[in-house]
């Protein structure tokens, strides 16, 4: 059995600009039958690290609010609090980003809560009593609302190949207990013969697990107790001298992330609608300040309320396009060559879909339906 996809390419006219088509896509996705009267619904979304310009136009959010008032609901605009040191660790600083990048309420018209609190630690415990997990942990005012209507810019990402709707919930819903549990075991390694002593990783560092030892030729030295496995320190390296164990943390870290899906959609089984953005693809998270060139054009907005269709359908897309030029992504650059694993060789992006499918989350086999130009 599949599930329908919808999507939108990034064509426009006079008659129906691309706003107004945002909107026929989710009212064809199915909007007005997740929501009912009176809804308080979250809409999760990624606000932007400050320094960071690929996260979703906030003028493309507001249409999004638009729909989901016209359906009866009423909106807020949330997000948890980052596990990693940043402008998004607190709700002051969180909020003030969010505003900075565009997302004040003059510009989206919802209010903006951060779902699980001032320091990330208003959280409502979630039974689910599966592999990794038998509680997650997720963000309060996320669990409280009625309704769920997920929009995630659809991009790569250095630990789970690419970023969807599945690490929207997942690891977006967490409050800052759930993303540490997430991300336990994480602990990267440090290569001493590529470490030149910078000393930009002990800076970056949120937890003060990092060390510099040795005076003459000092080398960057990990506390594995105290590091809580963000890997911001990963990206900061200039001379990528820190890397994760991949072939015994990644499988753990994206079965992780899909048990937290999981418990993020319980009791919202049919009150959910799933939004990906494939624009500005980024080869690397949001989180980051800053971003990349993109790895393909702009290829459109997928709709649908299966969280696992939706994101197998954004991968094929991306894929099927061949890479532009000048970008970080030097393999796989032909049309149906898999971008993702051009980025992120060692990561094994299928398995965030396959178990997502084997918990009964959604199923990997969709229909795309290209919704024609009005």
């Amino acid at each position: 059995m599949t599930s329908p996809v919808y999507f939108i390419d990034m064509r426009a006219t006079i008659k129906e600009n691309f706003i107004v088509k945002i909107g026929r896509l989710m009212e064809t996705a199915g909007i007005s039958t997740v929501l009912e009267k009176r809804d308080l619904t979250a809409v999760k979304i990624h606000f932007g690290e400050m320094g960071n310009a690929a996260f979703i136009r906030p003028v493309y959010i507001r249409k999004v609010v638009e729909m989901v008032k016209q359906a009866g609901g009423t909106p807020f605009l949330t997000d948890a609090n980052t596990l990693y040191a940043g402008t998004r660790s607190d709700a002051p600083h969180h909020l003030t980003t969010a505003i900075a990048n565009g997302f004040a309420y003059a510009v989206v018209e919802a209010p903006l809560i951060i779902a699980d609190g001032l320091r990330g630690k208003n959280e409502t415990r979630i039974t689910i009593n599966q592999k990794r997990f038998e509680s997650v942990y997720i963000g309060t005012d996320i669990v409280e609302a009625d309704a769920l209507v997920s929009v995630a810019h659809f991009k790569g990402h250095e630990l789970a190949g690419f970023g969807g709707t599945i690490k929207n919930l997942g690891m977006g819903c967490a409050s800052r207990k759930g993303k540490l549990a997430q991300h336990s075991g994480l602990s990267p390694k440090i290569s001493a013969e590529q470490c030149i002593g910078c000393g930009e990783c002990q800076e970056h560092c949120s937890q003060h697990a990092i060390s510099m030892t040795g005076e003459a030729d000092p080398k960057a030295q990990i506390d594995t107790e105290a590091c809580i496995g963000c890997g911001e320190c990963i990206l900061i390296c200039p001379n990528e001298a820190i890397a994760v164990q991949w072939s015994q943390s990644i499988p753990v870290f994206l079965e992780n992330m899909v048990e937290y899906t999981l418990g993020v959609l319980k009791g919202k089984e049919n009150k959910a609608l799933f939004i990906n953005f494939i624009t500005d693809v980024s080869p690397a998270c949001d989180c980051y300040p800053s971003n990349d060139a993109p790895i393909v054009k702009n290829i459109g907005v997928v709709a649908s309320t299966d969280p696992v269709a939706i994101d197998q359908a954004s991968v094929d897309l991306v894929n099927a396009e061949p890479a532009l030029a000048g970008t970080r992504l030097s393999t796989n650059t032909a049309a149906g060559e898999d971008k993702f694993k051009g980025i992120y060789p060692k990561v094994d992006w299928e398995i965030q879909l396959d178990y997502a499918e084997r918990l009964g989350l959604g199923t990997r086999a969709y229909e795309l339906v290209k919704l024609t130009d009005s």
